[in-house]
């Protein structure tokens, strides 16, 4: 019998799920989904649907945290990545690196690194190197070969601009320095969790994780039989992998304790998939426009989909359950500390693009 998953515990009425996942799967923690205490209401279906601003529910300042955090890495990124010899393969680097974007993953390193106790300056560096892999994985993601997309931040894409062969070679560029910069800068934290968060970082990204999730993806693309199992490996490894490295990595950097960064791991697991759910929502709801890349993608290429498996609405309430259940490891937590974290879950669940 097969390993129950987030969605069927979901769709079985919240309920413990009793099987945990395999041992070879990235995965460390069973899925476990409580009953949400509050019940999902037609305002919180509107806020992902018709673009009604979200209502953060924490008590602090989330747009003065957001520009302050993004104005930190992007300084940050720009000085890392400088204009040198030879001069092309660094404008394409810089060409998507700087081209805007929500910068999520350094601010979750940023706030969890914060959220046990250490300083912003242990973990610029990671957060720099995880927004650095996620810049390469949408270059690389863009290729003709891969998803063939012709638009990326309201901008064409690095390859329509470089070419594809520079392109490819931007977004390995961009990974190799990922690491070589988190490894160099990163100052005033012990080498022992340098090196953890290196090599979490890189099984994040790798045939456990990224890698793994990119090609199921490749593979199940116009396959009209892909369950929600299937669909639930891809999200949770193509995206949810580097947002709960991005957490995790802040934690280690910042000196937690295992059991803040496993409370932690499970929160970013579920934010991850979370973010992918609502992507998919908004693939169906939104324009080219609105979103800064092609709309409806997903449909164009028969790709299975969480609206498509389970229908817009459910869709729609399957995140709100998930946005509950990752704020909920946050209890154990300062609430002063925990904040940013829980703001940024409240982001991620109502973004509008």
């Amino acid at each position: 019998m097969r390993s129950m998953n987030l969605v069927d515990a979901w769709v079985q009425n919240l309920s413990i799920v009793k099987h945990p996942y395999p041992s070879k799967s990235l995965i460390r923690f069973q899925p476990v989904f409580l009953k949400s205490s509050r019940p999902i209401t037609s305002h919180a279906v509107s806020a992902v649907l018709t673009g009604e601003e979200a209502k953060i529910s924490t008590p602090f300042n989330f747009n003065a945290y957001v520009l302050d955090k993004a104005n930190h890495v992007n300084k940050a990124l720009d000085d890392a990545v400088a204009l040198r010899h030879p001069p092309m393969i660094h404008e394409a680097m810089r060409y998507s690196l700087l081209a805007g974007g929500k910068r999520v993953r350094p601010m979750l390193c940023i706030a969890a690194c914060e959220i046990v106790g250490g300083p912003q300056s242990a973990a610029i560096p990671a957060a720099c190197a995880v927004e650095m892999i996620h810049t390469m994985s949408l270059i690389h993601d863009d290729l003709p070969c891969m998803d063939n997309d012709d638009l990326r931040r309201g901008k064409p894409t690095n390859h329509k601009v470089f070419g594809e062969d520079v392109a490819v070679l931007a977004g390995d560029a961009l990974l190799a320095f990922a690491f070589e910069f988190m490894a160099t800068a990163t100052v005033g934290v012990a080498p022992e969790r340098v090196l953890a968060a290196v090599g979490e970082l890189a099984k994040a990204i790798g045939t456990e994780g990224l890698v793994a999730g990119q090609v199921v993806d490749l593979n199940c693309t116009g396959d009209a039989n892909v369950g929600l199992d299937t669909l639930e490996f891809i999200h949770i490894h193509k995206t949810a992998a580097l947002l709960e490295a991005s957490v995790v990595l802040g934690a280690i950097l910042g000196g937690g304790s295992n059991d803040q960064v496993e409370k932690l791991r499970t929160f970013a697991r579920k934010i991850g998939l979370l973010f992918q759910v609502v992507d998919d929502i908004l693939d169906v709801t939104k324009s080219s426009e609105e979103l800064g890349k092609t709309a409806g993608k997903d449909l164009a290429v028969d790709k299975t989909t969480y609206p498509k498996l389970l229908g817009l609405e459910k869709a729609v309430e399957f995140a709100e359950n998930l946005n509950e259940e990752a704020k909920a490891q946050l209890a154990d937590f300062d609430p002063l500390k925990a904040a940013p974290l829980a703001a940024l879950a409240d982001y991620i669940a109502h973004r509008q693009n």
